[in-house]
C-alpha cells in the first residue's frame, strides 16, 4: 500500500511537472515570438521608410516601375543606402538613414523577410521572391505596407513581408526557443521529481510503519506501536497506538474475564463434587445439613451464571428493559427494607434519606432494584460488616434526573482502587476471598445495567471513612 501510494504521488507530481512545462514553454515561446516579430515589424517598416524616398526617386525619374525588381533585390541585399544606385541609367540619392537602414535591410534579409511593391493599384510589380508578381493585393495588405509618395500622389506602397518557410530563421529561432525551454524544463523537472522523491519517501515511510504495525496487529501482536508526531500523520499514528493500546487492554480483559470465571465456576462445582463424592464413599451422611450446603453451592452457581449472561447482554446491548415511569423513592425504600432485618443481625444500623415527591424516572423496575439490591449487599458484605457500622440508602432529586445512593462507614477503597471496582471480577485486597460470598462481577453488573437506562454511576472513597455509591437515572419525558 505504500508502495501504491508513493508511486502516485510521484505520478501526479510528474504530472504537474509536464503540465508546469507545458504552460512555461506555451507562454514564453509565445511571449518571446510576439516580442521579437513586433521588434521585426518595427525594423521592417524603418527599413521601408529608408527605401521609399529611393523608390519615389526613381519612379519620378523613369515616369514607372519598369525594372524595379532589379532595384529592390539590390536594396535587400543591404545595398540601398550605402551610395548611389544606377538602375535603367537613372542614379539614386542614398537614404539619410543609410548606415541605419542597411543594418536592418542585412538583418531582415538574413531573418527571411522580403520587399514587395505594389503600383497604385495594388498589383504587385515587385517581389523580391519572385513569387508574388502580378497579385492583386487588397487594401487590408496595403494598409500594412509604407506610401510610395511622388509629386503628391500615392504611386504605390511597399511591403516587408516574412518568408513562410520552415527553414526561416524566425521559425529557427522559434524552435531554438522551444527547445531550450523543453531542455531546462525537462532538467527543472528531473531535479523536483528528485526533491519530491525524498519528500515523499519521508511521508510515506510513516504510513509503511503504520501498515507493518497494522498487519502485525492483525496477525496478533497487540504490542505494536508506531512512532508519533505533530502533523496530521502523526495524529494518525497516535490514534493507531491508542487503539491498540485499546485492543490489548480488552484482550488482557478478555483473558483475564476467561481465568477468573474458570476459577468461580471451579470452586462451587468442586464443593459439589466433593460433597457427592464423600457422601458416595459413607464419608458424609446424606443427611439435610449436608445436602443444604450443596443447595447453596448451586444456588451460587446459578447466581453466578445469571449474572454473568446479564452482564454479557448489557454490554452487547442486547438486554431487554421495560422502562415504564418510576419512582426511585419507593424502590429504595422497598430495597431498604427487605434488607432490615439482615442489618439488625449484623448490629448495623441501616437509614433511609428520600427526598419527598421525586420526579419519576424512565426505567425497569426490576433492573433498577437488582442494581440497588448489588449495592447494599456490596454495603453489607464489605463496607459495614464490622459491628456498629452504618449503611444510609437515599434519593434526591438532581439536575437532568434523580439520584439514589448506598453508602457506608466501612474502611472505604484505596485510591488506587477506585478506578477498577466497576472491572469485572475485580476485588480488593482485603474482600479477595470467598467466605464472604460474592461472584465479582455485582459492581460491573451495576455498570452496565444503569448505563443501559442511559443513567450514570460513580463512586466516591476515603480509606478510613467508608465508600459511597451513586447512581443518576433521567426523568421520564
Amino acid at each position: 500500500m505504500a508502495r501504491s501510494l508513493w508511486f502516485k504521488l510521484m505520478g501526479a507530481f510528474a504530472l504537474v511537472i509536464l503540465v508546469g512545462v507545458a504552460i512555461v514553454m506555451f507562454a514564453t515561446l509565445r511571449t518571446t515570438t510576439g516580442q521579437f516579430e513586433l521588434y521585426i515589424s518595427q525594423q521592417g517598416q524603418s527599413w521601408a521608410q529608408s527605401l521609399v524616398p529611393g523608390l519615389a526617386d526613381y519612379y519620378a525619374r523613369t515616369g514607372s516601375w519598369k525594372n524595379v525588381q532589379s532595384l529592390l533585390q539590390s536594396s535587400s541585399g543591404g545595398m540601398m543606402g550605402q551610395g548611389s544606385m544606377m538602375s535603367g541609367g537613372m542614379t539614386l540619392a542614398p537614404s539619410p538613414k543609410g548606415t541605419s537602414a542597411s543594418v536592418s535591410g542585412d538583418m531582415l534579409t538574413m531573418m527571411g523577410h522580403r520587399l514587395v511593391l505594389a503600383d497604385a493599384s495594388g498589383t504587385v510589380v515587385a517581389d523580391t521572391a519572385n513569387t508574388l508578381i502580378g497579385i492583386h493585393l487588397s487594401d487590408n495588405d496595403l494598409a500594412s505596407g509604407t506610401p510610395v509618395i511622388a509629386q503628391g500622389h500615392r504611386i504605390g506602397t511597399l511591403l516587408v513581408a516574412a518568408l513562410d518557410m520552415p527553414s526561416s530563421p524566425i521559425n529557427q529561432f522559434r524552435r531554438s526557443v522551444s527547445m531550450s525551454v523543453l531542455i531546462s524544463g525537462g532538467i527543472a523537472g528531473v531535479i523536483a521529481l528528485l526533491m519530491g522523491s525524498l519528500l515523499f519517501f519521508q511521508v510515506t515511510r510513516p504510513m509503511r510503519r503504520l501498515s507493518q504495525a497494522a498487519q502485525s496487529i492483525a496477525a496478533g501482536d497487540l504490542s505494536q506501536r508506531v512512532p508519533t508526531s505533530d502533523d496530521e500523520v502523526g495524529q494518525m499514528a497516535l490514534s493507531f497506538n491508542t487503539m491498540a493500546e485499546s485492543l490489548q487492554r480488552m484482550e488482557q480483559q478478555r483473558q483475564n474475564m476467561v481465568a477468573d470465571i474458570a476459577h468461580e465456576l471451579r470452586t462451587p462445582l468442586s464443593i459439589i463434587q466433593g460433597n457427592v463424592e464423600a457422601m458416595l464413599d459413607g464419608v458424609l451422611p446424606a443427611n439435610p445439613e449436608e445436602l443444604e450446603s450443596i443447595h447453596q453451592e448451586t444456588l451460587l452457581l446459578n447466581r453466578l451464571i445469571s449474572d454473568l449472561r446479564t452482564l454479557s447482554l448489557a454490554e452487547a446491548g442486547q438486554l431487554t428493559l421495560d422502562k415504564q415511569p418510576l419512582d426511585l423513592g419507593e424502590v429504595v425504600t422497598r430495597v431498604a427494607e427487605k434488607y432490615r432485618l439482615r442489618a439488625e443481625e449484623q448490629s448495623v444500623a441501616l437509614s433511609i434519606q428520600v427526598t419527598q415527591n421525586l420526579p419519576q424516572v424512565s426505567a425497569d423496575a426490576g433492573r433498577v432494584e437488582q442494581v440497588l439490591v448489588n449495592l447494599t449487599e456490596n454495603a453489607l458484605r464489605y463496607g459495614a460488616s464490622d459491628v456498629g457500622g452504618q449503611v444510609t440508602l437515599g434519593a434526591r432529586a438532581v439536575p437532568g434526573g434523580v439520584e439514589a445512593w448506598v453508602s457506608d462507614t466501612g474502611p472505604g477503597i484505596a485510591p488506587e482502587d477506585l478506578p477498577h471496582v466497576f472491572e469485572r471480577f475485580w476485588r480488593s485486597k482485603k474482600s479477595r476471598n470467598r467466605q464472604t460470598g460474592g461472584s465479582g462481577i455485582g459492581l460491573a453488573l451495576v455498570k452496565q445495567l444503569v448505563e443501559a437506562h442511559g443513567g450514570r454511576v460513580s463512586v466516591e472513597s476515603t480509606p478510613g471513612h467508608g465508600a459511597t455509591f451513586r447512581i443518576v437515572l433521567p426523568t421520564a419525558s
